[in-house]
């Protein structure tokens, strides 16, 4: 049986499309898709946007999990956590990035640029992907944060 190749949406603005790149070099030698939504550039452009096109790819199913960069992860964050159905966090640290997606199930990772470096950032995104929900009593919370966004 053949398992499901992972599919990863990035996006960021300008303070983060470096380290875009450098997570979407990371994946590519990983045997994981890639999604780029985008930015390319350090021209000046709005997070909230960027946040947006790469939120959708998961909700949408076109991606697994979605990661978003920006300067702090922050900004990222908030747009992310906006939009019904997204679990975003703000991760700089392993044992956030593992507990996350163990016992919030959040689909959404944000880094910020500023915050960590490159490494960092690549064992972050490599723990937030490849960690599972535990479910259990969390998964009762989870249900609780959707009814939230009714």
């Amino acid at each position: 049986m053949e398992t499901k190749k992972l599919t990863i949406a990035l996006a960021s603005d300008h303070a983060g499309y470096l380290l875009k790149d450098a997570l979407i070099k990371h994946f590519s030698q990983n045997n994981v898709s890639i999604i780029d939504c985008g930015t390319n550039s350090a021209d000046s452009c709005d997070y909230p946007q960027f946040a947006e096109l790469g939120c959708k790819k998961v909700l949408s199913g076109e991606a697994d999990l979605t990661i978003l960069c920006c300067g702090t992860g922050i900004g990222m964050s908030i747009a992310a956590n906006k939009l019904r159905g997204i679990r975003a966090a703000c991760c700089s640290d392993v044992f956030s990035a593992k507990y996350t997606r163990l016992h919030n199930n959040a689909n959404v990772l944000c880094l910020g640029a500023r915050v960590v470096g490159e490494g960092l950032a690549c064992e972050l995104a490599d723990i937030f992907v490849n960690t599972g929900f535990e479910g259990g009593k969390h998964k009762r919370r989870i249900d609780m944060i959707s009814d939230l966004e009714k």
